[in-house]
């Protein structure tokens, strides 16, 4: 090497503020993968836990959107303890969706991110764009709940024959319990009871 290389080689490069932009990158891990980590669990069963998890991830930002929805859309006598309720689920489903996000990563894989990939993916029948009248949007609800727990407790049980107890915990903890709440909140807003006399 030269002086003048090694003084070429030695001399910082000048600051800028000016950020980098329109950068792209390779896809270092392609959905649909598991890298190696180490919790414990074969590649089978991280790979089938992803899968699953993925498949309940969509179906719960679907939901969280549904309510998103119904909370601005709200219509009606019983509108204001419904817009605060579908808030209050929806950020219910807000905590939910990161931590079933964050077992997929956890177990190497890759969490299902794009709302458009989401679409695609999802089981929860599409509602339509406008306003639907109060008791259609909460059965809508209910229904997207009950497909959500159906999926989960299949998928708890598979996980857990397969030795994945972390996968486990999630399903049954963290989104068939939280859902199972939602749905009982929700399906009490359907009876039809007179208000002051019996």
């Amino acid at each position: 090497m030269t002086t003048a290389d090694q003084s070429s080689s030695q001399t910082p490069k000048p600051r800028s503020s000016q950020p980098w932009l329109h950068q792209r990158g390779e896809e270092i891990q392609k959905f649909g993968t598991v890298r190696q980590l180490p919790v414990g669990l074969s590649y089978d069963t991280r790979m089938y836990s992803c899968q699953r998890l993925n498949q309940v991830l969509c179906d719960l930002r679907i939901l969280h959107d549904m309510y998103k929805k119904h909370h601005w859309l709200m219509r009606g006598h019983t509108f204001y303890q419904l817009h605060l309720l579908m808030d209050k689920h929806a950020d219910e489903q807000t905590e939910l969706i990161d931590t079933v996000a964050e077992r997929v990563q956890t177990l190497g894989g890759v969490a299902v991110g794009d709302p458009r990939h989401v679409a695609e993916l999802t089981h929860i029948p599409r509602p339509p764009n406008g306003v639907e009248e109060v008791p259609a949007m909460l059965s809508r609800l209910l229904e997207a709940h009950e497909a959500i727990l159906e999926d989960a407790h299949d998928a708890a049980a598979r996980v857990q024959e397969m030795g994945d107890d972390g996968t486990n915990d999630v399903l049954v903890s963290d989104v068939i319990r939280t859902n199972e709440l939602e749905a009982w909140f929700v399906a009490e807003h359907l009876v039809d009871t007179q208000l002051v006399h019996a």
